[in-house]
């Protein structure tokens, strides 16, 4: 296996996995996950042979995220992890499928938010009620763990990038 099929087939899958699992249980996300996603996009462009005028979309594409998700932050729509890391996902696969994962991760997140909303009105299990990570999660003033939904757009739409297909042909 080479290194960009690496950095897209293994690293790339393992921080939005661990992202998910971290916002799940902790509702955080590292950032040294981010920066692992930003230097992982680097070494994977550079190892693809990402020309120029493609890396710089890429950049474009995540910064633009970067912008609109702090706007988010700014008016508490929105975690300031969250937005780092649809940034760093928006760096991997720059404008093209840009909006197939933004899509997919509005449905995964407009789910989520209804489970979640559904659970918080059941009690919760005898067995949780000793999980701090359960009762912080089953809270009613709690926020919705949205790397889960960014985790799982980011996993759906990952085979259409074009780095995907960089990465295949090695």
């Amino acid at each position: 296996m080479t290194l960009p099929q690496i950095a897209v087939f293994v690293v790339f899958p393992a921080a939005m996995a661990y992202a998910a699992a971290s916002d799940l249980v902790s509702m955080t996300i590292s950032n040294r996950l981010c920066l692992l996603l930003a230097a992982g996009f680097a070494v994977c462009a550079a190892s693809v042979g990402l020309g120029w005028p493609q890396l710089a979309l890429h950049l474009a594409a995540g910064s633009l995220v970067l912008v609109l998700c702090f706007g988010l932050f700014a008016a508490g729509w929105m975690g300031g992890g969250d937005a780092k890391l649809a940034a760093g996902t928006a760096l991997w696969f720059g404008f093209e499928p840009l909006p197939a994962y933004l899509l997919a991760t509005a449905i995964a997140g407009g789910i989520l938010t209804l489970v979640l909303t559904q659970l918080r009105t059941a009690p919760l299990p005898v067995k949780a009620e000793s999980w701090r990570w359960a009762k912080r999660l089953h809270g009613v003033q709690e926020g919705v763990p949205y790397g889960v939904a960014l985790a799982f757009g980011a996993l759906a739409v990952l085979p259409h990038a074009p780095i995907w297909r960089l990465a295949i042909l090695g």
